[in-house]
């Protein structure tokens, strides 16, 4: 485990990319605007699709206009599915029983090709140089001149194509609000129609995309893509000159529409959510997406809900606006009651961020704070930050929306810098990996957005639902058993090692030990350390399902009560009482005092051997007074180690060891001879109860005068299995449907290069133009559960129901 396993209890700001990972990993196709024309559900009656045998079965769509304009052949009908079928990164390959496989880099693309291949434009195949795709039936191939790669500046994708009749075609998708400003003007009315429907789709929370083309002329296209290789070629600002040239080539487009593709919250997400902020974890949201998408998700999720006493949105354009509206919104919020520890305000106001730490302000009421990533640019400069982030301090949750991964890593590491707080960071793609290497924990979600995410983070898993368990139950045992480790550790040193200073007084603190040396070499390596490791691995003091159940459980984590210096001293003084008991009591018994045999027992070494002996079984007692939840293990290793005490003893102290070592083992006979005393084993008896009594009675006031809230479940607990069997888990709410919105950017850079570079891909015959043969997709793809469901299927994680339009 990584070093910050034990902080997992004890971050109480939490930064995740939501839209990408509590968004069930299949997406559908909703909505797609072609010019003026919006599909809504006004037929009853699904349309017969022109290529059947293409069309995924739970597939259903009640738009017969558009299905007649496709069949009546128009062409921006056709030029908007052909962008579809053409512009994107997905691999296609064919199987030996002739199915087509597609390999998609991200949900949303397998989304769209598909809607395409439902409409009768089948993307076929790709080589580096070509793209083939099969519309209404009919094979065409184009040759494939440029591909304008994805990145997270851009936002938006191109592939500049030659079709069979030599036209030069540019497609390109991405963002709409990076795309509507490459537009042709011409697109003005068509522009605000679109808008208008946009947010209207991100009310209903659905994930938009912007679709445009244009026409190239071949002359003007040589000379574009002679400047394009030299920039290639160039050693220095390669990237400034080809990112300039993609600019220059990426305007005047004329707009076809948008989409919008549907994703299902995945189960389990309002819980944990829910249970998150019952534990006093805070959540901030940094995402990609639109503000629209971001806040009906918030909504969706209980982030964001109707009882909060206001929600603050930062929209500002410049530096002083995004200042003024962030100290508006803390006089806003000033203005309420609160409650401020020690009668004053504990954040203040500067121009400059010199404190080394800004203490969150404990105000009455729940608040939020959404700010764009426009405005967030301005936000994070060095005179405005400071009121940014004591206005997010206040706030229960925070939203920034359409922000990039470099801002996402600075949000991140101001709140480090400036709170005195543990952060985690969960992410599932490429543009969240700056922000999980900036955390203090780093979560990566393996889903459809490749594994860049996964293994930039400390801790990985497949459903976010998870990180409620991971926090609440493993992160909470992990600190409870840290905790109870340490305090144990230093407990027992302090009553091992402060013994030979009580002797000291009394050997004139001539460096002479009181044990044997051997026993002082195995006492931590041997007769005391599989008890506490033991202890620190299965250690509980509730439940797993207890703990989820009650988030409160988490607080002592956050607040650092288990372990602390009062904690510590306690320790100490715990074991410096234990360490005086140790010594004393075979002291007093053993001075002037004769054995059975009426020998004097007085001596050095039956006084070390009593004094070890009690040693260990005290310390041994006592781990298992600590010891909250008893396993086989446990047993073995505590009662073990005594058993493993004796025998080394007996065997160290007998004749046979000291012939063969006379000088490394001097106390020949001693075991046998002490142990044998009936008035050694009172006087080990006496210590040990002496040691360990005021524990126990100060224990047992204690949970019943004062219990904490574990206290509390861990009685329930004891008197429901006292009354019937354990019963089975309690089963998890899920919702049926949830609609949001907003484009996820999920792209990753990079793999234009691939796919013009013919890395992994295999050489294909042109495939049969029957249109006959199966489309299915890998079983890494979104799309192999979209094929398993059926419309009665109940909402779970990675699964939709088909979207009947």
């Amino acid at each position: 485990f990584p070093s910050t396993f034990e902080d997992l209890s004890s971050h109480p700001i939490y930064f995740c990319d939501f839209l990408s990972h509590i968004l069930s990993e299949s997406s559908l196709l909703w909505f797609m605007v072609i010019f003026v024309v919006v599909l809504l559900l006004q037929e009853k009656e699904p349309v017969d699709f022109l290529v059947k045998s293409q069309v995924d079965r739970e597939f259903q769509f009640f738009d017969h206009n558009l299905m007649e304009s496709i069949k009546m052949g128009d062409p921006k009908v056709h030029e908007f599915l052909r962008v579809l079928a053409l512009c994107h990164t997905v691999m296609s390959e064919e199987n030996s029983a002739g199915e087509l496989i597609y390999q998609v880099q991200s949900p949303d693309e397998g989304a769209l090709v598909t809607a395409a291949r439902n409409f009768g434009f089948i993307f076929k195949s790709r080589t580096p140089e070509t793209i083939t795709i099969e519309e209404l039936g009919t094979l065409v191939t184009y040759q494939l001149l440029a591909f304008l790669d994805f990145n997270n500046t851009r936002k938006r994708m191109s592939v500049i194509v030659r079709n069979p009749e030599g036209q030069i075609k540019l497609y390109s998708k991405g963002a709409d609000t990076i795309l509507f400003e490459k537009l042709h003007p011409s697109n003005e009315v068509l522009l605000s129609l679109t808008s208008d429907h946009l947010s209207e789709f991100a009310g209903e929370g659905l994930r938009t995309l912007a679709i445009a083309h244009r026409d190239l002329d071949d002359k003007y296209f040589k000379e574009w893509h002679k400047m394009l290789e030299d920039a290639n070629a160039a050693t220095e600002e390669r990237d400034e000159r080809i990112a300039g040239l993609y600019e220059e080539i990426e305007r005047d487009l004329m707009l076809l529409g948008a989409t919008a593709v549907e994703d299902k919250l995945q189960e389990g997400v309002i819980e944990t959510v829910t249970s998150l902020s019952l534990a006093n974890i805070k959540i901030w949201v940094l995402t990609g997406d639109k503000q629209e998408t971001a806040i009906n998700i918030g909504y969706a999720c209980n982030m964001l809900t109707d009882d909060m006493n206001d929600v603050f949105v930062i929209a500002g354009n410049n530096a002083v606006e995004v200042r003024e509206e962030l100290r508006k919104a803390k006089e806003n919020l000033s203005g309420q009651n609160r409650n401020v520890s020690n009668g004053h305000v504990v954040c203040e106001k500067k121009q400059q961020l010199e404190l080394d730490s800004i203490v969150e302000e404990t105000v009455t009421g729940d608040y939020a704070l959404i700010i764009n990533g426009h405005s967030l640019a301005h936000a994070l400069e060095s005179d405005v930050k400071s009121d940014l982030l004591e206005l997010a301090c206040m706030c229960k949750t925070v939203v920034c929306c359409r922000v990039t991964p470099l801002q996402k890593a600075q949000v991140v590491e101001l709140v480090k810098k400036y709170r005195n707080a543990v952060t985690l960071a969960i992410g599932d793609g490429a543009n969240d990996v700056s922000m999980i290497k900036s955390a203090h924990i780093g979560v990566g979600i393996s889903g459809q957005e490749g594994l860049q995410a996964v293994l930039a983070s400390d801790y990985s898993f497949a459903q976010f639902r998870y990180l409620q368990r991971l926090l609440l139950v493993h992160g909470r045992w992990s600190y409870f058993r840290m905790c109870k480790f340490l305090c144990y550790f230093f407990y027992k040193n302090f009553a091992f090692t402060l013994v030979h200073f009580w002797f000291g007084f009394f050997c004139g603190f001539s460096a002479q030990t009181v044990y044997d040396q051997w026993f002082i070499t195995l006492f931590n390596i041997v007769y005391t350390s599989l008890p506490v490791l033991a202890m620190g691995i299965f250690d509980q003091d509730v439940s797993d399902q207890n703990s989820m159940d009650c988030p409160q459980l988490y607080e002592p984590g956050q607040l650092n009560l288990l372990f602390n210096k009062r904690k510590f001293f306690i320790c100490v003084l715990h074991g410096i009482y234990t360490s005086l008991a140790l010594f004393f009591i075979p002291y007093g018994a053993f001075y002037n005092v004769a054995g059975e045999d009426g020998q004097h027992i007085a001596d050095y070494q039956s006084f070390a051997v009593t004094m070890a002996t009690s040693l260990v079984i005290v310390v041994s007692v006592q781990i298992a007074l600590d010891t909250s939840y008893w396993t086989f293990i446990n047993h073995v290793f505590i009662w073990g180690s005594i058993a493993i005490y004796f025998s080394i003893l007996f065997t160290m102290h007998s004749n046979g060891i000291f012939g063969i070592f006379p000088n490394q083992f001097p106390f020949v006979g001693n075991a046998r001879h002490s142990l044998t005393q009936k008035c050694i084993w009172l006087v080990i008896l006496l210590t040990t109860v002496a040691s360990v009594l005021p524990v126990v009675v100060f224990r047992f006031l204690k949970v019943n005068l004062y219990p904490t809230l574990s206290d509390q479940i861990r009685r329930w607990q004891k008197a429901q299995k006292k009354a019937r069997p354990p019963s089975s888990r309690r089963p998890r709410t899920r919702r049926s449907s949830s609609r949001r919105s907003g484009y996820a950017f999920a792209h990753q850079e990079g793999y234009g290069e691939l796919i013009t570079s013919g890395k992994n891909m295999r050489a294909k015959h042109p495939p049969p133009t029957s249109g006959l043969e199966k489309t299915h997709y890998n079983s890494t793809s979104w799309i192999e559960n979209l094929c398993k469901k059926t419309t009665d299927t109940v909402s779970s994680f990675g699964q939709d129901k088909t979207v009947k339009l």
